[in-house]
């Protein structure tokens, strides 16, 4: 019940609802005053959610540090960073995708010994591709030896992710092992909460597309689209956090 919930919570909480309500309102209300306060709203937010520079900045309060990094056992890269492109069979990296590049070049710098990819379909009504399986399947056509790639196929969020994987490392007789979580920055202290509760140990977080960035002077005036991004995964994952720490995921 949690994962319907979850969906229909993400879809409220995106900005680009909440100006369209507002649009909407300022549109069919009776009284002028509402109206023009409606539409000052709206306006007022789409500004803010449309300012990369104000995105970075709250981000950067929010967003870890980059560790300092030792050698691991498994770098467990997390899912929701990729689609399955049915033109050409395989995988199609999204927003996220830099978790799985990052992971690429952990793998050969010698930093992780084994990538335990996590994912399986978080789709409410589709049915597409465990990412799983088609990453696999990329990480098999770049030369990485299937010996050192491990499966979780079944989980839908976060929550599931480490739960699905204390199973395969109980099984692998691993539970110790050392593990370096690879997703994105905005994700990791929703992630290390998780992780804490499932009682996973031995756990270090590699960031990755961070919505910080080196400005321009574009990011400081100009309304940038992808801003409003940003901000639909920060509040995301504000909620997220608030919700797992009162223990209502």
């Amino acid at each position: 019940m949690s994962f319907f919930l979850s969906k229909f919570l993400l879809f409220l909480i995106r900005p680009l609802v909440w100006i369209a309500v507002l649009l909407l309102y300022s549109l069919f209300a009776k009284h002028k005053r509402c109206k023009k306060k409606a539409l000052i709203a709206a306006v007022t937010l789409l500004l803010v959610c449309t300012n990369n520079f104000l995105l970075g900045t709250v981000a950067a309060w929010y967003e870890p540090e980059y560790p300092k990094l030792k050698h691991y056992d498994i770098g467990m890269l997390l899912g929701g960073f990729s689609s399955y492109q049915n033109q050409t069979k395989a995988l199609k990296a999204e927003y996220a995708g830099d978790r799985l590049t990052q992971t690429i070049r952990l793998y050969h710098d010698g930093v992780i010994d084994k990538i335990l990819m996590s994912g399986g379909s978080g789709n409410l009504l589709e049915r597409n591709p465990v990412e799983a399986i088609y990453t696999q399947e990329y990480l098999k056509a770049i030369r990485i030896p299937d010996s050192t790639i491990i499966i979780e196929k079944e989980s839908r969020n976060t929550k599931e992710n480490f739960a699905y994987t204390m199973e395969i490392l109980k099984k692998m007789n691993k539970p110790n092992a050392k593990i370096l979580v690879i997703t994105s920055a905005w994700h990791i202290p929703r992630t290390k909460l998780l992780a804490e509760k499932q009682g996973l140990k031995n756990v270090d977080y590699y960031p990755t597309n961070s919505l910080k960035d080196n400005y321009s002077f574009e990011d400081y005036l100009l309304p940038q689209s992808k801003a409003i991004m940003g901000w639909e995964l920060l509040i995301k994952e504000w909620v997220g956090y608030l919700t797992t720490k009162i223990g209502f995921t």
